[in-house]
């Protein structure tokens, strides 16, 4: 959360050419209700097997673009063994805690998982080594523009 997923993979889709999904907002398509709002009403179990149905549809059906997955979503081991089977190169955007907080702070999104600081940081805490499983690990440095942390994942996976 707060790292810059959206974000970077937005730019990076656009820098290569390539459709751009967010997983989060492809399941509020599907299923007029926000991951919050899912979270909320039927628990995380219910939503972590929405979020893995989504993400095996879009990559069963040969989404060949850059998908933005939420923190949780790569936690799930199911969902990282499709990612595997299906020849997905994943980066873990590597963003301090302080860094995410203040986004997740300052932004206007509800954050069930994070409502507050030491939730986030104990969610942050526990997560960090599945996300460290990624295929390419991009430091992101604090005052870094966005624009360089871009060309450095191009980068990353051009020497792929």
């Amino acid at each position: 959360m707060g790292c810059g997923k959206t974000a970077v993979a937005q730019m990076l889709a656009a820098l290569l050419d390539r459709k751009v999904i967010d997983l989060d907002e492809y399941i509020t398509r599907q299923h007029e209700r926000t991951p919050a709002e899912i979270i909320k009403e039927d628990g995380e179990p219910a939503f972590r097997s929405v979020e893995t149905s989504a993400l095996k549809d879009l990559l069963l059906t040969g989404f060949d673009g850059v998908l933005s997955i939420g923190g949780g979503g790569w936690i799930e081991s199911t969902n990282r063994r499709l990612l595997e089977d299906t020849g997905a190169i994943t980066i873990w955007l590597d963003t301090p805690f302080e860094v995410c907080w203040q986004r997740i702070e300052s932004g206007s999104e509800v954050r069930p998982m994070a409502p507050t600081k030491d939730k986030a940081k104990a969610l942050f805490d526990e997560r960090k080594p599945v996300y460290q499983t990624a295929l390419i690990r991009i430091a992101a440095l604090p005052e870094e523009p966005l624009a360089s942390l871009v060309e450095r994942v191009a980068d990353a996976l051009k020497a792929m």
